[in-house]
C-alpha cells in the first residue's frame, strides 16, 4: 500500500486543482514548475513523495505543446523521487482526433502522446470524455474514463423542458446523444454534415429525425472553434425548433468560438470545467458545471482500490 495520497498541478489549470484538493479537504502538493528565458521548462518538488500515491492535475490546453511536456517533465520528476505511484489526471486530453490513419502519410499523434506518458513513468491515467474511445487502447497502462453526461443530464431535467429532442452533430458524436437521449427519455436525431479539408470548416447536409417545434439539445465531446456547434444551431433553427441548447464536455473555445457563440441563436451552452474558462469567455449564455466533486470521487477510490465504474451505477 503506498504511504500517503498527493495531489499536485502543473500550471494548466490550478484552479481546478484547487478545487479538488477543497472536495478531498487535503492541501495541494507543493511543487514549482517555471520556464527559463529559453523557454526550457524547470520542475522541483517540494516535498517528501517516496512511496506516496500521486496524482497530477494537468489537461492538455493552450498552449497545449507546452503542457503536454511540462506533464512529462513532472512525471520524470515524481519518478525520480521514488513516488509509489505516478497517475496523471488530464480532464482534457489533446490530439483527441488523431486517432487513425484517415489519410495517406498522417500520424496517430493521440497514440504517440500516450507512448510518452507510459515513457515519462506515469503508472495510470484518469480522463474525461476523450474523443475517440480507442484511445484508451492506445496505452498499456490502466486508463480510467470519466463522463460528464450524468452532471449534464441533472442540469437539463432541472430545466424540465416540454418537448427536448437530443441532437449528435455528427456520426462520431451519435452513441454519446443517444446515451444522453435516454438518461432525459427523449428521442434522437442526428445531423449528417461534411468536413471541407483539414480546417475547421464544416458543412451540414441533411437533418435525420423530426425536430419542428421541439427543444433542441446538441451533445458533443468539446467546442474548439464553435464551427460545428453554430452550422448545427443554424441548421435545427430553419427546421422549426423553438430553442437550441448545447452541452460540450471541453469548451476549448479558440479562435472566433465566443464571437460566433454570441452572434448565434444559440439559448445556453453548457460546459464542465475540463478547461479554463477565461473570464472574458463567460458569456451569460454560457454555463460553466463543476467537475472537481467528479475527479475528487475518482481520486479517492483509485487510492483506496475501490471501483471507479460504481460512480455511473
Amino acid at each position: 500500500m503506498y504511504n500517503d495520497l498527493g495531489i499536485f498541478s502543473g500550471r494548466a489549470h490550478t484552479t481546478l486543482a484547487a478545487s479538488i484538493c477543497d472536495y478531498l479537504e487535503r492541501p495541494m502538493g507543493q511543487s514549482e514548475v517555471f520556464e527559463f528565458s529559453n523557454e526550457n521548462i524547470f520542475c522541483r518538488i517540494l516535498e517528501n513523495v517516496r512511496e506516496d500515491d500521486v496524482f497530477v492535475v494537468q489537461p492538455m490546453v493552450a498552449p497545449v505543446n507546452t503542457r503536454i511536456v511540462e506533464l512529462l517533465i513532472m512525471i520524470d520528476a515524481f519518478k525520480r523521487a521514488s513516488a509509489g505511484r505516478i497517475t496523471a489526471v488530464i480532464p482534457y486530453f489533446a490530439y483527441g482526433r488523431s486517432d487513425k490513419k484517415d489519410q495517406p502519410r498522417v500520424p496517430i499523434t493521440a497514440r504517440l502522446i500516450a507512448n510518452l506518458l507510459e515513457t515519462a513513468g506515469a503508472n495510470r491515467v484518469l480522463t474525461m470524455d476523450l474523443h475517440a474511445g480507442q484511445i484508451q487502447g492506445f496505452f498499456n497502462i490502466p486508463v480510467d474514463e470519466l463522463t460528464a453526461l450524468y452532471i449534464f443530464g441533472r442540469h437539463f431535467e432541472e430545466k424540465k423542458l416540454p418537448d427536448p429532442v437530443v441532437v449528435a452533430p455528427d456520426l462520431g458524436a451519435a452513441k454519446r446523444a443517444r446515451n444522453f437521449a435516454q438518461r432525459l427519455n427523449a428521442p434522437l436525431a442526428l445531423l449528417e454534415k461534411r468536413r471541407l479539408g483539414n480546417g475547421d470548416k464544416t458543412e451540414v447536409m441533411h437533418i435525420i429525425g423530426d425536430v419542428r417545434g421541439m427543444q433542441a439539445v446538441v451533445i458533443d465531446d468539446e467546442v474548439d472553434t464553435a464551427g460545428t456547434l453554430t452550422e448545427a444551431v443554424d441548421a435545427l433553427m430553419k427546421q422549426g425548433v423553438k430553442e437550441v441548447y448545447a452541452c460540450a464536455t471541453h469548451p476549448i473555445l479558440s479562435g472566433p468560438a465566443i464571437e460566433r457563440i454570441a452572434a448565434s441563436g444559440l439559448k445556453e451552452l453548457v460546459v464542465a470545467d475540463t478547461a479554463p474558462v477565461e473570464d472574458y469567455k463567460r458569456l451569460d449564455k454560457i454555463t460553466v458545471l463543476s467537475i472537481a466533486p467528479l475527479l475528487g470521487e475518482a481520486i479517492a477510490r483509485i487510492h483506496t482500490g475501490q471501483s471507479v465504474g460504481a460512480l455511473f451505477q
